[in-house]
């Protein structure tokens, strides 16, 4: 089983990375363990102290967890993936069922920033962007995909993603084997990565 960890700031176009790898292979073969998925689950607060949590520190993902479900697909056994809701900030009492398959990536913001996830990774991938079109990204993502205003985006990125971007996840890339500048628009470095996952898949 080969493990791959795709980090990148919030808006540096590490899902299209990550969507662009999976489209190269069958769906028997790789499967994709999302970190926002792993978030701690919030439901003993209440909704409004939830919204306030800062999504981008380390301290807000249950790494235990993570760490257990790869050293379990590894181990070619089956695990119950959380679901974690952006809109209410807890878990679901569902979970979706993975089972092994023989390439696992493990994509977010903070997976290079964890020890003991970086050992269990074969490969390490850090997608960079330039900080105004992340920004820009973070703006329609979050207005679309998760109900917030112009403002309440502007806000958290300012209080949050920016020094939580500059304390942990910029940092974080001295760890990786490999890194994309521009995002899902490096068709270059997605054939590179496409290609050492080929290579591993046609060696196992």
């Amino acid at each position: 089983m080969l493990v791959v960890g795709i980090a990148g700031g919030t808006g540096s176009g590490k899902t299209t990375v990550v969507k662009k790898i999976i489209s190269q292979f069958q769906d028997e073969e790789v499967t994709l363990l999302p970190q926002d998925s792993y978030y701690k689950d919030n439901s003993h607060l209440k909704l409004e102290e939830r919204q306030k949590l800062n999504f981008d520190h380390p301290d807000s993902i249950e790494w235990s967890l993570l760490v257990d479900h790869i050293v379990d697909l590894r181990h070619d056994k089956a695990i119950q993936q959380p679901i974690y809701s952006y809109l209410t900030c807890v878990r679901s009492d569902e979970t979706i069922p993975v089972n092994p398959k023989q390439v696992i990536i493990i994509e977010g913001i903070l997976v290079l920033t964890n020890p003991e996830l970086r050992d269990l990774m074969d490969i390490k991938v850090y997608v960079d962007a330039d900080s105004d079109d992340r920004l820009s990204r973070v703006i329609t993502r979050d207005t679309i995909e998760r109900g917030r205003s112009v403002n309440a985006v502007l806000d958290r990125y300012a209080s949050t993603v920016k020094p939580m971007h500059l304390e942990f996840i910029e940092p974080s890339k001295r760890y990786a084997d490999v890194i994309i500048p521009q995002g899902g628009e490096n068709k270059v470095g997605i054939r590179v990565l496409v290609s050492l996952i080929k290579q591993h898949l046609a060696d196992s």
